[in-house]
């Protein structure tokens, strides 16, 4: 087949029948068939067509729309990633022992310490972001950034709880840092 088919094309396929054409991707044609339902059918496969419709230019799915939509979402809501705890941490506890002994040692678990750490890592992103937006002058964005990539710094001790490096904190670099 030399054409490629727009959404709505009615088809003819030999196993299974007269169907329409629903959706258009790189892969193939989502087409339902009347006796079949939905089946995907690589672009390349023998199909008689019954009615061509043109393929729309600007076609985007619907799944395109969704990812594009959460990465805008991320970058400039205060939405939460999904970072995952290192494995050898889960079910932990973390203990703060006083060093007065007349005082109550505190308990809690290494997965709620761990939300906690990457809220404060999500809103510095978020705050961030504000910074860049905002109309403060160039000299006012970058003294503020400058405070921002210390506090990155001063929470890289918590890196050790990530389970992947793409979560961790990266403060300043020197002309010395290899990582």
């Amino acid at each position: 087949m030399d054409i490629i088919l727009g959404i709505g094309s009615r088809v003819r396929h030999a196993e299974f029948g007269e169907g329409v054409v629903i959706n258009v991707k790189s892969n193939g044609y989502t087409i339902t068939f009347l006796q079949h339902g939905a089946k995907v059918i690589k672009i390349n496969a023998p199909l008689e067509i019954i009615e061509a419709v043109e393929l729309d230019t600007d076609l985007v799915s619907l799944f395109d729309v969704e990812q594009t939509l959460n990465k805008v979402l991320q970058k400039w809501m205060d939405a939460t990633e999904t970072v995952p705890l290192g494995d050898k941490w889960k079910g932990g506890k973390i203990i703060l022992k006083p060093g007065r002994h007349d005082l109550a040692s505190k308990e809690m678990t290494i997965d709620s310490f761990f939300h906690k750490i990457v809220m404060v890592r999500d809103r510095l992103r978020v705050l961030e972001q504000r910074v860049n937006a905002s109309n403060l002058n160039d000299e006012e964005k970058v003294n503020i950034q400058q405070y921002i990539t210390k506090i990155y710094g001063s929470m890289t001790s918590f890196n050790l709880l990530f389970k992947h490096p793409e979560h961790y904190f990266v403060g300043e670099k020197t002309s010395g840092d290899t990582a």
